[in-house]
């Protein structure tokens, strides 16, 4: 992959906060023609510098009122791409993270109730990767701190 300039990194970031965002509409922020956006958004896929497009869920949603976590025990020489890939396929994740301790990974989850968490619980407990999982239901979030623009590096 090629090193991206600050055009490509403003396209990017453009994206990041709303993949929806018009070529035309970035282009003006950035300084360029729709057609100009759209090859750099292709070649920047291409690269693999852009690895798709997604959907972030509020997890606050009327669909969404129960939060969790998970602490996930993986095999042996599991990485952290097989996990993000995995966990990946779970539209419930709201984000997961390595982490250092006794658990390899931790996972906040999103559902509509217990039985949506019990069944999320069971999907990623069947991830190849999952030697086990430890649990937990959030009674109230506390603190919450969003960033809306994600950083590039």
């Amino acid at each position: 992959m090629s090193k991206t300039n600050d055009i490509d990194e403003s396209i990017v970031r453009a994206l990041s906060g709303d993949a929806r965002r018009s070529y035309a509409d970035i282009g003006v922020e950035v300084g360029r023609s729709a057609p100009a956006v759209k090859r750099r958004v292709d070649k920047l896929c291409e690269e693999g510098a852009i690895l798709g497009f997604t959907v972030r869920i509020n997890p606050h949603s009327a669909s969404r009122q129960i939060e969790g976590v998970i602490e996930l025990y993986c095999h042996r020489n599991t990485t952290p791409e097989m996990i993000r890939r995995g966990l990946s396929n779970h539209p419930e994740v709201v984000s997961a993270s390595t982490i250092t301790g006794d658990a390899d990974a931790l996972v906040h989850v999103s559902v509509s109730g217990i039985g949506h968490f019990q069944q999320v619980l069971q999907r990623i407990e069947d991830e190849p990767f999952v030697e086990c999982t430890k649990s937990s239901l959030i009674q109230s979030p506390l603190i919450r701190r969003i960033s809306d623009a994600p950083s590039i590096d």
